[in-house]
């Protein structure tokens, strides 16, 4: 069954925030990681919810998404990312 990261992303510091998606963009193609949603205009259709930036990503399986999370090239990024901005993020298995 496949599985998503979806990630809600607020940047304070772009340049920073522009290296960590170096390194994230690393950890994704590593781990297989299909892309279906990388920032992109955003149309709120119910109240209470304004997101900045938002990401999809789709994996092979939950275990492949946790993987993913908690490999070396992605614990780097988020070290990278400190202090760039703020992040929001769920696994979640899909159809």
């Amino acid at each position: 069954m496949p599985a998503y990261i979806i990630a809600e992303v607020t940047i304070t510091n772009p340049d920073q925030m522009a290296k960590y998606r170096e390194w994230s963009t690393r950890a994704m193609q590593e781990h297989g990681a299909e892309v279906l949603v990388r920032g992109g205009r955003i149309v709120p259709l119910e109240e209470g919810w304004t997101p900045e930036r938002i990401v999809v990503l789709k994996f092979e399986d939950l275990p492949s998404a946790e993987a993913y999370y908690h490999s070396e090239t992605y614990t780097h990024a988020r070290q990278v990312r400190e202090g760039a901005g703020s992040i929001r993020m769920i696994a979640v298995e899909g159809v």
